[in-house]
């Protein structure tokens, strides 16, 4: 029963005591993440950038659409005879005015324009990737801070408890001393541990508010009254290669990084796009008035052309391009080997911490048990003197410690998990199943990457 009762220590504990009075909501995991992935900025400000990544695909396709200009013009002009030489004579004024406009079209650009648009298209898969990374990296860092608060909750009221304990132990040791059951040295012994109880409370006071801190920076709120948590077992994995093999599978950083692959080598299509030729059309059509101070009449021009452009040397600009994109993609190629690496790395870490954390509960639940045990009896032993006030201080340090010790691994287990599954990218709110509606990248950019005209966004999206 002893050990049941150990195993969920964190039950009960809660922090609204601490935080002050208004808080009467029992606060989740689940709900806090939830929270995280609608109001963390640095998420919603990775969002943001992907929005603004969208963009770039329209202003891709830009290149190879009309491009229209009208131009208008109005001016003064004087014209003044000097006869006799000298003299000025006739004095002449026109109002020269016009309206234009010009359209202009791509037809061909060695397929420059195609190449830029797919690298665009690519860049925003790659960042969709990039984005579903942050959002797991802000999962697994809200469970981490709300399992510290929890720790540091339970911590400090270990350390409160253990506090009142050994006051009580200081005020029967002076009353021992005072009938002359024990020594001076009995009581200093108690006192010297008193003073180091409040020093330690002191300091898990400060770690407290500390966590505190950091789970209002990633939750955007502060933590109300805190239900226990469990490890997390909507994702979990039957051994280390199955993890593994998913995380090399479909882990965000090397999908990614595969993507970019494919972005780098358009951009090398494009820079061969520059060795080619050029073809395009334009037509213009144009109204001038008071055109000179001999004719005073308007003018109408009408003009279509087709344009070949090639280009002969460009001082060596273009090879250089070239050249430049086979490097990026050599790049782009070891970025994926070292993702692949990382993951890899993280997951066996990952799996390590969560078998530890597993471990260190069975020995810290045991330790508990033994301390608990031999605090009791050392205590019997010391009412009949045949165990030492210090005897008494030192086991009970001893129970303390492994209180502490089994709260850490508790807390331990269960961020482990949730890292688990981040490191092997599947921390995402469709395998949590959490109760917040999920950020869709592709509705802004199917709103925008074909947009032809407007100045409005989409709040949100």
């Amino acid at each position: 029963m002893l050990a049941c009762a150990q195993r969920y220590l964190f039950v009960g504990i809660c922090v609204s005591a601490l935080l002050g009075p208004g808080m009467v909501h029992a606060e989740s995991i689940e709900g806090a993440l939830s929270r995280a992935y609608t109001s963390n900025p640095d998420l919603n400000a990775q969002r943001a950038a992907l929005r603004a990544l969208d963009e770039g695909v329209a202003k891709a396709a830009a290149a190879g659409r009309p491009k229209l200009t009208g131009i208008g013009d109005y001016g003064i002009a004087e014209l003044w005879d000097k006869n006799p030489p000298g003299i000025y004579g006739k004095h002449s004024q026109t109002h020269p005015r016009g309206l234009s406009a010009a359209l202009t079209q791509t037809l061909f650009a060695s397929g420059k324009v195609e190449a830029t648009i797919a690298a665009a298209e690519r860049g925003v898969f790659a960042a969709r990737s990039t984005l579903a990374n942050v959002e797991q990296k802000t999962l697994v860092d809200s469970a981490t801070a709300y399992m510290d608060v929890m720790r540091d909750t339970s911590v400090l009221e270990l350390r409160r408890n253990n506090l009142g304990v050994l006051r009580e132990q200081l005020r029967q040791t002076q009353d021992r001393f005072s009938v002359g059951e024990v020594t001076r040295t009995d009581v200093a012994q108690v006192e010297a541990r008193l003073a180091a109880a409040q020093a330690d409370m002191a300091t898990a006071e400060g770690t407290l508010k500390t966590s505190i801190a950091k789970y209002r920076q990633i939750i955007g709120d502060e933590p109300r009254q805190m239900s226990p948590a469990r490890p997390l077992t909507k994702v979990t994995y039957k051994s280390l290669n199955d993890a593994l093999t998913v995380a090399i599978s479909s882990h965000p950083s090397i999908v990614a990084s595969s993507i970019n692959i494919e972005v780098a080598e358009y951009q090398l299509r494009q820079a061969y796009a520059g060795l080619g030729p050029t073809l395009s059309v334009s037509a213009s059509s144009g109204l001038r008035n008071d055109v000179s101070f001999i004719n005073n009449r308007n003018q109408n021009t009408n003009t279509i052309a087709g344009t070949l452009t090639m280009p002969l040397y460009d001082g060596g600009e273009s090879y250089a391009s070239i050249r430049q994109a086979k490097e990026v993609i050599g790049q782009r190629r070891l970025e994926l080997d070292s993702a692949r690496e990382k993951v890899r790395a993280d997951v066996i870490s990952a799996w390590s911490q969560l078998e530890a954390a597993k471990a260190r509960i069975q020995s810290a639940n045991a330790q508990v048990e033994a301390a608990t045990i031999a605090l009791n009896g050392i205590r019997e032993e010391a009412k009949v003197g045949q165990r030492t006030t210090l005897d008494v201080l030192l086991t009970d340090q001893d129970l303390l410690s492994a209180r502490v010790s089994l709260v850490t691994a508790q807390r331990d287990r269960v961020v482990s998990s949730y890292t688990l599954a981040q490191t092997a990218g599947q921390l995402n709110i469709d395998n949590l199943k959490l109760n917040v509606k999920q950020y869709n990248p592709a509705t802004h950019y199917e709103s925008v990457s074909g947009k032809w005209i407007g100045i409005s966004i989409m709040d949100g999206e």
